[in-house]
């Protein structure tokens, strides 16, 4: 099983649409049973809080609900648990470190890092532009899946 972890500030715009991409991609893929996709927060603020509002428009456009995801906060745990943690921009990425401390086996880096042009994903809470942040994270989300692909054929090949 790939276990993934998206995190951003405050786990209610990016990092949630992050995740609910990621689980679209999985599930057309027909790959459910081999994830495990969730997403968390870097802060406090929005503990317990509902998927903004922009990031739920957004997906209901692409027929993803998010109903029933809170915000939550990352933990020290995480770190040992997941296999990616994924922040949105370098800030999350500096914070994440943070929280879980030592990274030595390079599961921390930014969506956008799987593509062919790294860089941070801009939050729609300050920008209110959802569009935009939703073609990175389905850029970003994309480029992860390809990179799990590779994973995947590794495992195979080992098995055999």
């Amino acid at each position: 099983m790939i276990k993934v972890l998206f995190v951003c500030h405050g786990n209610i715009c990016r990092s949630p649409m992050a995740e609910f991409v990621f689980k679209d991609m999985v599930k057309q893929r027909g790959l459910t049973d081999v994830f495990s996709i969730a997403s968390s927060a870097t802060s406090r603020e929005e503990i317990g809080n509902p998927v903004h509002y922009g990031t739920k428009n957004k997906l209901r456009e692409f027929g993803i609900n998010v109903e029933g995801k809170y915000a939550v906060q990352l933990c020290r745990e995480d770190g040992n648990h997941f296999d990616f943690i994924i922040g949105m921009e370098q800030r999350n990425v500096v914070n994440i470190l943070k929280i879980i401390g030592k990274d030595s086996k390079s599961k921390v880096c930014r969506l956008l890092d799987f593509t062919d042009r790294p860089r941070d994903i801009s939050d729609p809470w300050y920008t209110g532009d959802f569009d935009i942040t939703y073609q990175d994270v389905y850029e970003g989300c994309k480029a992860l899946l390809r990179e799990c692909d590779q994973i995947l054929k590794e495992k195979e090949n080992k098995w055999i």
